[in-house]
């Protein structure tokens, strides 16, 4: 039993010694080859690039237990959409706010949090010491101009109050987007189709999407601040006034009553100047100048009513710069729909911009960037790559290594085959 034991050990170590240094570090030394190691750059830039695009599509092989977030880590690691009175949506009113999201779910989700966030603000409280300030001095009169108070007033509190959301949605898409990288390392560490030894590698192509998303990002940002700065710079009524039903039924709720009370008043007014009238003398006594003209009178009482009215409209808006009820009411009215008519177009642009100069250069600009990238770096130092000098030298200690234990398992070849002769030799004794 001892002898069996024994020569089950000298053929391991013949295994182990035919197999195991030489041709391991054949192997080795043939993958530092410069072409090998450009086929399998492009090789990982191909692969890491699919999985992205599946990250964006949806997939469910990543596991959302470990790559996945739920609104409340969404926010805490890429930030929250608030304004100026830091009112922050309760999770309860989003859709999916519990699931843990990763890739084009939580982009979506994101998206939608802030259209429901924006599309929830109303404007902000008017005073009326803004509206008084506002109403500054004409170039040509010392008059007011209410709708350009109301211009004033809109834009500048519209651009207070969009400003922030802007900056808001692009640190929380790009820390989204940036999630994709290490969940597209871990796919391909799954599928068998990232190697270990070239981490280098890796973590450029990382460091190469970073700088994409980072400076697309800014890119996006930028356009979309020109266009809230347009939209708030010069209104356009066609743009801002959308909904003129609206404005015309606010107005008409309090234009209606001051109407009917100064109708009420001028034919107060006329009914008794005909009793004065009639008291004095009778329609047959009266001149028929005079019978006529109070019958034309009589007959277009509408007409002096308007002239009235339009009088008191001119010395409210702008021959009297004291701050009168209409005046105020009229200035909320305009400045309310130029507010909500910003809105409605900042909702519209962003999403639409951050989806076509955000979202879509990484389907079809990514690709060359990151080949371009790879094939100047090929083209300066390989080693930035793969780290060839580094490798070149852990795989020179390890064959020293292997050296040093193949000399220690030729001499315990050596023992064991002396001890497998006088093993035999003793056997030919006892059977002798």
């Amino acid at each position: 039993s001892v002898r069996s034991v024994l020569m089950c050990f000298v053929a391991k170590l013949f295994i182990e010694e035919a197999c195991y240094p030489a041709n391991g570090i054949l192997y080795l030394d043939s993958d530092l080859d410069e072409a090998k190691l450009k086929e399998k750059a492009r090789l990982f830039h191909d692969s890491f690039l699919t999985k992205l695009s599946l990250l964006l599509k949806g997939m469910v092989v990543a596991p959302p237990d470990k790559f996945g977030e739920t609104l409340i880590n969404e926010r805490i690691n890429g930030g929250t959409f608030t304004g100026s009175e830091n009112f922050q949506l309760p999770n309860k009113m989003m859709a999916n706010a519990g699931m843990r999201l990763y890739g084009g779910a939580q982009y979506h989700r994101a998206m939608a949090e802030f259209r429901l966030v924006v599309g929830s603000i109303k404007c902000p409280p008017i005073t009326r010491e803004e509206i008084v300030n506002a109403c500054g001095v004409e170039d040509i009169h010392d008059g007011t101009n209410y709708s350009r108070t109301a211009c004033v007033i809109a834009v500048a509190k519209a651009c207070d109050t969009f400003e922030p959301f802007l900056h808001q949605l692009s640190f929380r898409l790009l820390y989204i987007l940036k999630r994709l990288s290490p969940i597209s390392v871990f796919l391909l560490e799954k599928d068998g189709e990232h190697f270990s030894s070239h981490d280098v590698l890796v973590k450029r192509v990382q460091a190469a999407f970073n700088r994409f998303a980072e400076s697309t990002e800014q890119s996006c940002r930028e356009r979309c601040m020109e266009d809230l700065e347009s939209t708030t710079r010069y209104v356009t009524w066609s743009l801002h006034n959308k909904n003129r039903a609206g404005l015309r039924h606010f107005l008409d709720s309090f234009v209606a009553p001051e109407q009917l009370c100064a109708n009420t008043h001028t034919a107060h007014s006329a009914g008794l100047h005909e009793q004065s009238t009639g008291l004095n003398d009778s329609k047959q006594d009266r001149p028929k100048g005079e019978l006529k003209s109070s019958h034309t009178s009589d007959s277009n009482p509408s007409g002096g009513v308007s002239e009235t009215r339009l009088v008191d409209l001119l010395d409210n808006t702008l021959w009297n710069r004291r701050l009168a009820p209409s005046s105020e009411r009229l200035v909320y009215a305009l400045v309310h729909q130029i507010f909500h008519g910003i809105k409605e177009h900042f909702l519209v642009t962003t999403e639409l911009k951050f989806n076509c100069f955000l979202l879509m250069p990484i389907v079809d600009k990514l690709a060359a960037l990151l080949r371009e990238d790879l094939e100047s770096a090929f083209e300066d130092d390989l080693d930035s790559i793969f780290s060839v000098t580094e490798l070149r030298h852990s795989l020179g200690q390890k064959k020293r290594e292997l050296e040093i234990e193949l000399k220690q398992m030729k001499r315990l070849k050596e023992k064991f085959t002396e001890i497998n002769k006088k093993l035999n030799s003793l056997q030919v004794r006892q059977q002798a």
